[in-house]
């Protein structure tokens, strides 16, 4: 099975933290992202912009909504995500406890499945 964790951080965290707190906790990151490869576990990570520079679409009866960032509605922002390959539920929460962003920010575990099940 497939997993997404999804990485919620509380809006403004990034910006309160220095530049050296930034680089730390990315660090942290690609070294836990750089374990799950080698385990064969990683299909693929990636960190995100912040959602200030992001844009929302919606289409309705053909007419554009667009809503630039930051999306101020939202009490958190996606970060980014681990997509985990070859994995139970039960070992992708685990690896979600195990994630370094777990003691910052909520580790969202959900499965790869069509949206009709």
């Amino acid at each position: 099975m497939a997993y997404l964790l999804l990485i919620l951080e509380p809006h403004g965290q990034r910006a309160a933290r220095t530049p050296d707190e930034g680089k730390k906790a990315y660090a942290q990151m690609e070294k836990f992202a750089e374990g799950l490869a080698e385990k064969g576990l990683l299909r693929a990570s990636q960190s995100l912009s912040a959602d200030r520079e992001g844009v929302r679409v919606t289409v309705h009866d053909g007419e554009k909504r667009l809503i630039d960032g930051p999306f101020t509605e939202s009490k958190e922002m996606i970060g980014g995500f681990f997509l985990l390959d070859n994995v139970s539920k039960e070992q992708a929460v685990e690896i979600a406890v195990q994630c370094p962003a777990a003691a910052w920010a909520t580790v969202e575990v959900r499965e790869l499945a069509p949206c009709y099940r």
